[in-house]
């Protein structure tokens, strides 16, 4: 079934279709985008966010699913992990500029679908 008009959504989903194939060695299954997009949004409001709590996100799957999902994103480039000062088993949760540069790409799309 076609839709018979375009929605904003639709469109932007259609302008990250668009963008340049990224190499599957790095492309990022649905579990990663999601784990990204909660790492983005606690960046955003402020938080420190450690591995612990990310593992024990229940939603997103098993702790084993979560910690390789975690492993990925480092091995991808999207994340780091560095040594929580108080204590060196704690890692914290950052966003490399890779992940930055990836939302600017999806920031740009839902630009242009909002300015035209």
């Amino acid at each position: 079934m076609k839709l018979t008009y375009a929605t904003p959504f639709a469109r932007f989903l259609d302008n990250v279709a668009s963008l340049p194939t990224i190499s599957p060695a790095i492309r990022l299954d649905l579990l990663e985008e999601q784990l990204l997009n909660y790492i983005l949004l606690a960046s955003f409001r402020g938080g420190a966010l450690l591995v612990g709590d990310i593992i024990s996100l229940k939603q997103f799957g098993s702790q084993a699913t979560l910690h390789g999902r975690i492993k990925n994103l480092v091995r991808k480039g999207y994340i780091r992990l560095l040594d929580d000062g108080l204590d060196r088993r704690r890692k914290l949760v950052h966003l490399t500029t890779k992940a930055e540069n990836y939302y600017e790409q999806l920031s740009k799309c839902l630009t242009l679908v909002l300015e035209h």
